[in-house]
């Protein structure tokens, strides 16, 4: 009886010390749940994946980019990539409005303007930049866009802009045409806006949103979508099965994830900027304002024994289609797609949702095949991670149909210069743009495409700038890809 006894009380002892251990770590486990943001991937009743997050004090959206496999080559071409596009910021703290960037009391000079140039040759224009109190700025950042034009002739080219860093830039022309050529150069946006710029690009990914309309019968929800959403809600996810590109809706509370029918854009963030931000973002004080020239804004250029110049063009896409067009006397073929998500320009059903990755796939190709591509736009308001991966699946795609079909022509479309003001450069400034139309060049260089210059054109052009170009740009651009469809030896 006796031991019995002990028995008893040795397995109620040992009882209590496994309850004080259990105690311990679900205390431990709830004070790790104050801290950190928990999520867990479960399938809904529907069979879609759906993300569910518990949340702290965590506020971090979740982003799926941030959360891709790279192999170990494209990790370098990716690191490679952002290192290539990093600004030369300078390091400085917070500036003033009066001691930033003043495009009015800055100028440019044209080097040896006083000499003849011939056709071919390197002309150099050196710009100084100076703030609003009229002093010469001591460090760089600015973004700075030139052109060398001839009105009456309508042709023009880009210069490559050189920042040194202590308010000088020096701007390098190749002269192309014979005669009279103008110069202009533009502050875009001063080094103190690009600062504004950066952050928003790195930490306001949602400034454009998206939202999606869910239906069954007659219950209809519509919730917010996104690359990047809050962790305060399960999410819809809607990542595409084979390229991996991420795209996620929060989940309507009364209907399945498999229910969604649309995509559309939900609008832009408001307030994004403090009153001291603001101020350098004003429409005819310090956003592509124009930069007057000390002495002489042009020269004289002498023809050389060459051909008629090679005319550079632009192209614009359509919306949301698909379309089709017929042309049975010359056995042509026109499809027409826009890309998938994100889409800003309208409402677009579930079903017509095509990645250009996967519509490349589906094409067998060959000599009689051209295809076209345009995609940059509606990525300026995320991080640059998020377009270098959508431009490696299209890579990799467009690699294998050229390697199954040698013959097949592929056309990309470069991005373009549109017009600013205090808003839209928060979602569309051509400095966004430029980055993403480094990183396009960049990654198809040697893949065998051909590129319609729109940026370049853009600039060089006397029309004004817009998202959408003029029609006699349209045209140009239509010429430039015809071109490559039906070259003159052929």
């Amino acid at each position: 009886m006796f031991i019995s006894f002990f028995k008893l009380r040795l397995f109620c002892c040992l009882l209590a010390v496994l309850m004080v251990v259990v105690l311990v770590i679900n205390v431990t486990q709830v004070e790790y749940l104050d801290r950190e943001t928990v999520s867990a991937t479960f399938i809904d009743s529907s069979g879609q994946s759906v993300l569910s997050q518990v949340v702290g004090t965590s506020r971090n959206p979740y982003c799926g980019y941030e959360h891709q496999t790279l192999s170990s080559q494209e990790r370098v071409e990716e690191d490679s990539l952002l290192t290539a596009l990093q600004w030369q910021m300078p390091d400085v703290g917070p500036v003033p409005f009066l001691q930033s960037s003043d495009p009015s009391s800055s100028y440019f000079v044209i080097l040896n303007s006083a000499a003849f140039f011939k056709v071919g040759s390197q002309l150099e224009v050196l710009v100084h930049i100076q703030n609003f109190q009229r002093k010469p700025k001591k460090y760089g950042g600015d973004y700075l866009q030139a052109r060398i034009h001839s009105p009456k002739l309508q042709a023009g080219a880009v210069g490559r802009v050189v920042d040194y860093q202590n308010g000088f830039y020096k701007v390098f022309f190749t002269l192309l045409w014979p005669g009279r050529v103008q110069v202009s150069v533009s502050l875009v946006h001063p080094s103190e806006g690009i600062r504004v710029l950066q952050h928003l690009q790195e930490e306001k990914p949602d400034r454009v949103y998206f939202k999606s309309l869910f239906r069954s019968g007659r219950i209809s929800e519509t919730t917010e979508c996104n690359v990047c959403l809050p962790r305060n809600l399960p999410l819809c996810n809607f990542t595409d099965l084979y390229t991996g590109e991420p795209w996620f809706c929060f989940k309507p509370k009364k209907l399945p994830c498999s229910s969604r029918i649309n995509h559309f854009k939900g609008g832009y963030l408001k307030g994004l900027l403090t009153a001291a931000e603001s101020a350098f973002f004003q429409s005819g004080v310090n956003i592509k304002m124009p930069i007057n020239s000390s002495g002489p804004d042009w020269v004289t250029v002498i023809p050389r024994t060459i051909k008629d110049l090679v005319e550079f063009n632009l192209g614009s896409p359509r919306n949301v289609g698909p379309f089709l067009a017929v042309d049975q006397k010359h056995s042509i073929l026109l499809k027409y797609r826009c890309h998938g998500p994100p889409i800003r320009f309208t409402t677009v059903f579930s079903s017509e949702l095509r990645y250009v990755a996967n519509e490349l796939n589906g094409i067998v190709g060959g000599k009689n095949t051209v295809v076209a591509i345009a995609i940059w736009s509606h990525f300026s308001t995320f991080p640059l991670e998020v377009y270098i991966r959508r431009l490696r699946n299209i890579r990799r795609a467009v690699v294998q149909l050229l390697d199954r079909s040698p013959k097949t022509v592929v056309v990309i479309r470069t991005a373009n210069a549109q017009e600013l003001g205090p808003e839209v450069s928060l979602f569309n400034s051509d400095w966004y743009n430029f980055q993403l139309d480094t990183i396009l060049r960049k990654m198809f260089s040697g893949v065998g495409v051909y590129l319609v210059d729109a940026w370049e054109m853009t600039l060089a052009h006397s029309l004004p700038h817009k998202l959408h170009p003029d029609a006699v740009i349209v045209k140009n651009q239509l010429d430039m890809f015809l071109s490559f469809v039906c070259p003159l030896e052929t």
